[in-house]
């Protein structure tokens, strides 16, 4: 006769998103390699082949705004290839008072620029396919 704890199976561990997941990642910390690197594996995974880019610039942008980041409007894509770089903010930038700041003096910048010299920008290529449709990549840089 099998007793209750033979139909039961408990798993003892961590799931298979806890391994995938490092904790420790402070994603705010722009200077960190890890940081812009997991960014760039995340923006990489929206573009790709789409009928009209701007599917893809507004997934882009959603995806980056629910962390924080967002970028000015994308010119519009003229010719048969190009690229744009978006300089990017974090959280609407920076403005205010520092340690450092004369009193009649405020602070105002992108939110990145104190982290990583020169900020981080959106680099997005197009190329226009033969059936119409476009082929988008994106980095972080």
């Amino acid at each position: 006769m099998k007793t209750f704890k033979n139909y039961l199976t408990e798993l003892v561990g961590t799931s298979h998103q806890d391994l995938a997941l490092d904790k420790n990642t402070n994603m705010a910390v722009f200077s960190d390699p890890t940081v812009v690197r997991k960014l760039n594996a995340f923006v990489g995974t929206i573009a790709g082949s789409y009928v009209l880019p701007e599917d893809a610039i507004h997934r882009m942008r959603s995806s980056l705004s629910r962390i924080g980041l967002t970028f000015d409007e994308v010119p519009v894509m003229e010719g048969d290839s190009g690229s744009f770089e978006m300089p990017l903010t974090s959280f609407g930038g920076r403005f205010g008072k520092s340690v450092n700041t004369p009193f009649d003096e405020f602070e105002e910048d992108d939110g990145i620029s104190h982290q990583v010299e020169g900020g981080l920008a959106l680099v997005l290529n197009y190329k226009m396919n033969e059936d119409n449709s476009c082929r988008l990549t994106a980095s972080i840089k």
